[in-house]
């Protein structure tokens, strides 16, 4: 994104919720709000990468992406257990870590109570890796988002800063970062740190 840096010297995009894009599951069991996806004009058979989140509302089969490997993590409800082919049952609630498998193996969720939200991203295999990390934020950070592709998903109300410039991120609100970015929060807030690099 450094070719993308404004005059000013600010070093992040924000993606505002409001202007996540809505649209029906590949297999047309739920909703996905696609947050980002590389190349931008890919659509769901050609995507490097994507960064999402759908609305689970009934038991079922997740769609199937062929070469694509995935990491999901549950923001909303008390969360799924999940009959990933080859593994072991696994329950996934929010206060989980994220849990990455093949996206082309056969998958169902059964809801453990209700409709849940999550958040899932896909990497191309042996093109894109990716790791998910749960953080809470609370006070001052600092983080150093070189290299690859790096992104911040709010739960809450977080301030960002780079080169005195500063965005207040609201719940869903998504940031991609470069350089080293000064978060804040005054109370505890939960986040999720995105990280894309090439294979």
């Amino acid at each position: 994104m450094s070719d993308e840096q404004e005059p000013n010297g600010k070093s992040f995009l924000i993606l505002k919720a409001a202007d996540h894009r809505h649209m029906p599951w590949k297999n047309g069991g739920g909703e996905t709000t696609e947050i980002a996806i590389f190349p931008t004009d890919a659509d769901l058979a050609a995507f490097g990468w994507r960064v999402s989140m759908a609305t689970v509302a009934s038991d079922g089969p997740f769609s199937i992406f062929p070469g694509i490997d995935r990491t999901l993590s549950i923001l909303q409800g008390d969360g799924m257990e999940l009959d990933i082919a080859g593994r072991s049952p696994v329950i996934l609630t929010q206060a989980s870590e994220p849990l990455s498998f093949p996206a082309d193996a056969a998958t169902t969720a059964r809801l453990i109570s209700g409709t849940i939200v999550d958040l899932n991203i896909m990497t191309r295999r042996g093109v894109w890796t990716h790791q998910v990390e749960r953080r809470i934020v609370e006070g001052q950070h600092h983080l150093d988002a070189e290299g690859g592709v790096t992104m911040l998903l709010s739960l809450g109300n977080l301030r960002i800063e780079n080169h005195g410039y500063a965005e207040e991120l609201g719940r869903l609100d998504c940031a991609i970062l470069d350089g080293v970015i000064f978060i804040t929060s005054d109370m505890p807030t939960e986040a999720y740190l995105i990280r894309i690099m090439p294979a």
